[in-house]
């Protein structure tokens, strides 16, 4: 699992030529609905092991939480689940609000 600065995942999402990750929100319902990366899917932490068959054990995942610590318990569990291509979003969304998008709601 690598860690992805907001920097590098916005270079990411605005490169066109390079395809696009999965952007894995794990954090719960109420804080996804008060600010989220644009693009991203929820799938609260709890519900991840039930969840991860839903998820495309090839593609390049971005897990991303509040500050990155959930991610980061959530990308180890899928690389041990046979995730090839996990990223740690470091910082969270509240990376993300501060570095990238301030108009994005912070909490």
């Amino acid at each position: 699992m690598e860690q992805l600065s907001v920097t590098g995942l916005k270079a990411w999402l605005d490169d066109a030529s390079r395809p696009q990750p999965v952007l894995l929100d794990v954090r719960e319902p109420w804080e996804y609905e008060l600010a989220r990366i644009e693009g991203s899917t929820l799938v609260p932490m709890q519900a991840v092991p039930a969840r991860s068959g839903e998820l495309d054990e090839a593609a390049e995942t971005v897990v991303i939480c509040h500050h990155g610590a959930r991610s980061m318990q959530v990308a180890m569990f899928l690389e041990r689940a046979g995730f090839a291509r996990v990223y740690n979003l470091a910082g969270g969304v509240d990376a993300w609000a501060r570095r990238v998008d301030p108009s994005m709601a912070t909490y």
